[in-house]
């Protein structure tokens, strides 16, 4: 789990994993808050391996929990979701069946209200197909808070990628597992809440998640598609401040991304132009706020 500044909601967070009867072991990376969380972890819950790094990690701060994991397999969560009892037993079970999926994730409850968030039905309705061992429908990406991942799977691809540092970061740490033969899966009788924190940015994250978008695209994706999703873009994000500035710190991160440029191969370029077709449509995935 990684946190910053969220004392409240990570407490609350940790008082529910107590209590849940797989007794996980819980390793937390405080990302440099500033609001007492990190004493208020080691005072109330001394169990909890508890990492400092002294500065904000973003998503890498899972990578540095997961170098303490000493188990097959890691369940992210964020401060403001927790599991369902059973859930993290049940995840357990179906990858130790099944060696080649690299990660199953969740269907996702929104609290107080029940609801299924948006994004769950577009895991259902993933357009990928997989193969018949798959315990639900093929995902192309998956959501960290609401995600058991294999740690060998994990740890193989080098776990997020230290350029993208937050905001979207899943979609190319789950196209190099698939690139190398690792099955991704939406499981619906495993359950994450999620009661979204108030302490959150909404325009800043939406400028993150659109440079790290476009960040991806020209990381992974061949020449062609890199154009097509880079124009579709560039005519659909809505035409304000915040998508200027996600272009330009985009821009001016070329440099590095054309020198770590691997494309992926045609197979998987399917995949993905399938699932960009899908998010076209989706209404849980909009540039916004």
């Amino acid at each position: 789990m990684i946190t910053k500044d969220r004392r409240a909601e990570l407490l609350r967070t940790l008082r529910i994993l107590r209590e849940l009867p797989e007794r996980p072991p819980v390793i937390v990376t405080d990302n440099g808050s500033g609001d007492g969380t990190a004493e208020a972890v080691a005072r109330d819950f001394p169990d909890v391996v508890l990492l400092r790094p002294g500065h904000n990690l973003g998503a890498l701060g899972r990578n540095l929990g997961v170098r303490h994991v000493r188990t097959p397999y890691v369940a992210f969560c964020d401060d403001d979701t927790w599991w369902q009892p059973h859930s993290l037993r049940h995840a357990a079970g179906i990858l130790d069946e099944r060696p080649l999926l690299a990660a199953v994730t969740a269907r996702i409850v929104v609290e107080p209200s029940g609801e299924d968030d948006p994004i769950v039905a577009d895991m259902r309705d993933s357009p990928l197909s997989g193969p018949d061992w798959l315990p639900g429908p093929a995902l192309g990406s998956f959501l960290a808070g609401a995600t058991v991942m294999r740690t060998v799977a994990f740890r193989a691809v080098g776990g997020f990628h230290a350029g993208l540092w937050f905001g979207g970061e899943e979609e190319l740490l789950a196209t190099d597992l698939l690139r190398r033969g690792w099955w991704l899966s939406y499981v619906p009788s495993l359950t994450v809440h999620h009661a979204a924190s108030k302490a959150r940015d909404s325009t800043a994250r939406r400028t993150v998640g659109l440079r790290n978008t476009l960040w991806f695209t020209w990381l992974r994706r061949p020449l062609r598609p890199a154009l097509r999703r880079t124009g579709y873009l560039l005519r659909t994000v809505p035409r304000d401040v915040a998508s200027l500035r996600a272009f330009a710190l985009a821009a001016a991160g070329l440099p590095w991304v054309l020198k770590q440029r691997e494309p992926v191969p045609a197979e998987l370029e399917d995949r993905l132009w399938l699932l960009e077709k899908a998010q076209r449509a989706s209404t849980a995935r909009r540039y916004v706020g």
